[in-house]
């Protein structure tokens, strides 16, 4: 049995095994690569052998990885937030320090394996892995996310989420003072050549878009609203750390000796938005901030 993952590619003229390795996060790429060498990998079809081979854009790739069933995904008794289900699916408020799906080191104690308990039924198109799971967000990172529950609701949202056409947007604090009411940064975001765990800012990279405007400034933080245009990993963390304001707590790309002490980045991911696929229509969904952002909050204002 195998667990099969099929990426459209989006950047053109790109080494396989790079490609990979910045697409799928849960996977090093010595194991992309051996996986390459025995044959688990199609582009458009046929077996793909060579970890040097390019693929161009557009170019249809198939991951089959062997032996799902061994990681024993297991349905946990924990509590959920969640905000808003029906039959097609849920929408969930994951709280800050919960890892989405099982990987190498999480086993348990997942949004998944939550899911598992909870619900009857999940979408099967990411496989036993990440049953449901249409997007992520960090452990770290606090806030909503959309899951389906069968597979034409799963296409459905990732549609959507490919064609930028949802709704996301998140709260942050961020170190220093932003001075501009709002602005852009549009950066291409790949896998750091050095550190195989960080995402960098670089020219052969995926294009990203961050939108963001300052709600309120204290006398050492900045408390901001982004929008995504694209959802890449580690993306606001990236792009606000590039413009001198990393994200408050943010212990990859943030500052050393902040004032303010967080273990976890304060970043809340407060709306989404989307055509919901039987109804189609906009079903646009919001949470209250968390109660470890709030108590943050009134930190960067004690020091004003």
């Amino acid at each position: 049995m195998t667990d099969s993952i099929i990426l459209h590619c989006e950047t053109d003229s790109v080494r396989i095994d790079q490609y990979l390795s910045g697409a799928l996060n849960d996977l090093s790429r010595s194991y992309i690569q051996k996986l390459i060498g025995d044959g688990q990998i199609k582009v458009n079809g046929e077996v793909s052998t060579s970890k040097k081979r390019f693929v161009l854009k557009d170019d249809t790739i198939e991951i089959n990885i062997p032996d799902p069933e061994l990681l024993k995904i297991v349905a946990e008794d924990i509590p959920l937030d969640i905000v808003y289900e029906d039959d097609d699916l849920i929408i969930v408020n994951k709280p800050q320090g919960m890892v989405v799906h099982p990987a190498p080191g999480n086993y348990s104690g997942t949004l998944v394996n939550a899911l598992m308990f909870s619900a009857e039924r999940l979408s099967s198109i990411n496989g036993v892995i990440r049953p449901g799971i249409v997007h992520r967000i960090d452990k770290d990172t606090s806030g909503l996310l959309m899951v389906a529950k069968n597979d034409k609701t799963h296409e459905w949202l990732a549609k959507q989420l490919k064609e930028k056409t949802t709704i996301r947007e998140y709260v942050a604090i961020v170190n220093g003072v932003i001075h501009k009411e709002n602005g852009t940064i549009d950066q291409p975001l790949a896998r750091h050549p050095q550190d195989r765990k960080k995402i960098a800012i670089m020219k052969e990279g995926r294009r990203a878009v961050t939108h963001y405007e300052v709600i309120e400034r204290y006398k050492y933080h900045t408390l901001i609203r982004v929008r995504l245009e694209t959802g890449r990993t580690h993306q606001i963390r990236v792009h606000m750390a590039s413009i001198g304001h990393p994200i408050l707590g943010d212990l990859v790309y943030g500052v050393k000796n902040e004032r303010v002490k967080h273990d976890g980045q304060a970043l809340h991911a407060q709306k989404i938005g989307f055509i919901h696929p039987t109804s189609l229509e906009l079903n646009i969904f919001e949470s209250e901030l968390p109660d470890y952002f709030l108590e943050l909050i009134k930190k960067c204002k004690g020091l004003n």
